[in-house]
């Protein structure tokens, strides 16, 4: 499949398809015309990649996890795996912006807000 055909069957731009080949997240043949020339199976690919993308991981981290997950036996317990590692990590963060919340309102009430002996 050409890239054309690709950025129809996957909803996305052919830059995107060339960027994402440039970050090694996708890859393609070159016929004999220099034209790239994708698998079928390619199209999935994409859209794993923007449903990550949505899912808040980035794309190194999908680069990262990406290869693990094609050759994986059990392909549905990776994505599990790293959909929960994710959670956690959101998790995590969200306390951290819950406390900071909570200090910087604990300074707004403060003579001087930036004192460091609160």
């Amino acid at each position: 499949m050409r890239i054309g055909e690709l950025a129809q069957a996957s909803a996305v731009s052919r830059d995107t398809l060339r960027f994402y080949e440039q970050r090694g997240l996708i890859a393609a043949q070159r016929s004999a015309n220099g034209y790239r020339d994708y698998p079928p199976d390619m199209v999935q690919l994409v859209h794993y990649i923007k449903t990550a993308q949505r899912l808040g991981f980035t794309l190194g981290e999908i680069g990262n996890s990406v290869a693990a997950i094609w050759q994986s036996p059990d392909p549905d317990a990776a994505v599990t795996q790293l959909l929960q590692d994710k959670l956690t990590l959101i998790e995590a963060r969200m306390a951290e912006l819950g406390a900071l919340r909570d200090e910087l309102q604990q300074r707004l009430g403060q003579q001087c807000p930036l004192n460091p002996r609160l």
